[in-house]
């Protein structure tokens, strides 16, 4: 059976201290859709929220396992150390100006390969990128229930950046194994590129040989998830990485999605997740991200569940029921 191509990044975890902070930075100053409110369901006295556009599509997806007290992390070598997303070309100067407005920490805007790049962080530290691409104008937006206008709406990702010891084993499995090809390179930073339309196409390598080793905590990123058509494509791929030699877990069902997991060369956390079900599977689009919502087997245990969970308010819909 054809496993078929890896069709881009499908989403990206990364790891908070305060729920309510988080909503408010991610919905509240990014415009993002909260499509999802539900637990990490290897840690279901803690929250798993997931941000997006109208309806999470794949390409779109930033989530956050929400760990109250948790240490704070290190950016370094074996993590993702950026997670970018995709504007349109001319939008830069609105974020500057909100991001000052807002008191949030940002960097100037530099050049990289031809595009604007401004890089900024939420309220845990984390790394984030705004990167005016020439294709923005195609991708999905969110463009209700927030005050970030239409024409300067985040549109999905475009990128993260993979911080590696050495690039060459890692670089191998993009390009031999996943797809990509090489598209360019600037001093120690390597551009990977998947073919075809759509966000979350591109990932850049980072060589860091005298650079600390990350610790995975709050303010970082937890793994990368690439995206896999289907359940049957995924089942091939779990074939093919163990042939590889990679230690891979069993399918795993994240309701909204099936997933593996391994450890990339380099040492970060690789998923492949698959585009179906989606994020309406337990509530319709409108009301997407409205109440808590539980997996089939967590479902008894609600009430128990929610005593554990700190409250939290969504800016457009009040406390959370």
């Amino acid at each position: 059976m054809d496993r078929g191509q890896i069709l881009g990044i499908h989403h990206i975890t990364a790891i908070a201290e305060n729920p309510q902070q988080n909503i408010d930075f991610y919905s509240g100053v990014l415009g993002l859709r909260l499509v999802k409110i539900t637990v990490n369901f290897d840690d279901p006295g803690s929250y798993h929220l997931y941000y997006g556009d109208a309806v999470g599509h794949p390409g779109t997806i930033l989530t956050f396992f929400a760990w109250p007290g948790a240490r704070r992390g290190r950016r370094g070598n074996s993590q993702v150390t950026s997670t970018s997303f995709a504007i349109r070309q001319g939008s830069i100067p609105f974020w500057i100006d909100r991001f000052a407005m807002k008191g949030i920490a940002f960097e100037p805007a530099i050049e990289r390969f031809r595009m604007q790049v401004i890089t900024f962080f939420d309220g845990d530290g984390l790394q984030l990128e705004l990167i005016e691409s020439p294709n923005a104008d195609a991708r999905y937006a969110w463009e209700e229930e927030t005050d970030v206008p239409a024409e300067f709406a985040i549109r999905g990702f475009h990128s993260a950046t993979l911080c590696e010891m050495g690039y060459e084993r890692t670089a191998d499995l993009l390009t031999k194994t996943m797809g990509f090809r090489l598209l360019g390179q600037e001093q120690n930073r390597f551009r990977y590129e998947l073919d075809g339309e759509g966000p979350g196409k591109t990932v850049d390598v980072v060589c860091m040989p005298e650079g600390a080793e990350g610790r995975v905590a709050v303010g970082t990123v937890h793994h990368i998830a690439w995206r896999t058509a289907d359940d049957a494509q995924q089942r091939e791929w779990l074939s093919e990485l163990n042939s590889l030699g990679y230690d891979l877990s069993p399918v795993m069902d994240r309701v909204y999605f099936h997933s593996i997991y391994y450890r990339e060369p380099g040492g970060i956390l690789f998923e492949i997740a698959t585009d179906p079900p989606g994020f309406t599977f337990d509530e319709p689009k409108e009301t997407l991200g409205s109440g808590l919502k539980l997996p089939a087997w967590l479902e008894p245990h609600r009430n128990r569940i929610k005593a554990i969970l700190p409250p939290i308010s969504r800016r457009a819909t009040g406390v959370l029921r």
